[in-house]
């Protein structure tokens, strides 16, 4: 894992996963457990959800544990828990954005470390991965920060992020369905993954730079970092899984 208040190395392969989205008394996703196998987090910034407490809860224990940790922003919709399309300009876009990610920031400075990443959350990911405005009002709050954006290669977070000079981490999310077109297909509800059918893709990803649309067709992808979201009902095990792949 990686050590408080670095980096890692250029090349290093790493392991993500999204974290802090409890709200209040209700508990969500698998937090604690998760931090055994990721290298770094994406907390949520209070929009999608997330509050103050479980913000500095999560924060805490992940520099405790020398996991680097970076924002999670998302659209202003707890209900559908920031996976559902919102239309916003770019000006929206870029306050949102500023809001949670400061935040979280906030927070991580207050134990001692520094702002890891950036990586949007759910339908703001997706919207980002379409709407170049949307991705440049990204880019402008990532160079505020002076941190790296995580998204999906071959799409906008990819070039608009290249075009602004601002560094960008490549996931490959072994739990989400791809299409065709290399974009992803965010649930709205986290299922069970077949522990492996998840080691065979994060494998045939790292060694061979594909995997598989619901189409049947092979696709390419890049993998700087594997994502495992912390909502799936099995996301310990799958994290378990890619920590054997990655090592």
């Amino acid at each position: 894992m990686g050590a408080t208040g670095e980096r890692p190395p250029p090349g290093r392969l790493s392991i993500n996963a999204d974290m802090g989205e409890s709200i209040g008394i209700h508990r969500f996703g698998n937090d604690e457990r998760l931090l055994e196998f990721v290298d770094t987090i994406n907390v949520a910034g209070g929009m999608h959800a997330g509050d103050p407490s479980s913000i500095a809860s999560i924060v805490h224990d992940a520099v405790e544990a020398g996991v680097t940790v970076g924002a999670h922003p998302g659209l202003p919709d707890i209900t559908g828990f920031g996976r559902r399309e919102m239309v916003i300009t770019a000006n929206e876009a870029r306050d949102l954005i500023r809001y949670q990610v400061g935040a979280v920031a906030a927070f991580v400075t207050a134990e001692g470390d520094r702002l890891h990443h950036i990586k949007p959350h759910g339908a703001l990911f997706g919207m980002m991965a379409r709407q170049p405005e949307l991705m440049h009002a990204l880019c402008d709050v990532a160079g505020d920060f002076d941190v790296p954006i995580f998204g999906l290669a071959g799409t906008l977070h990819e070039s608009v992020a290249v075009e602004r000079g601002v560094p960008f981490v490549a996931e490959y999310y072994v739990d989400l369905d791809y299409q065709e077109d290399g974009t992803v297909t965010v649930n709205r509800w986290g299922v069970t993954r077949d522990l492996d059918e998840v080691e065979a893709r994060a494998r045939r990803a790292l060694e061979h730079g594909t995997t598989t649309s619901v189409t049947g067709r092979d696709i390419a992808v890049r993998v700087d970092s594997f994502c495992v979201h912390s909502d799936l009902p099995n996301a310990v095990e799958v994290a378990a899984r890619v920590r054997a792949v990655v090592g």
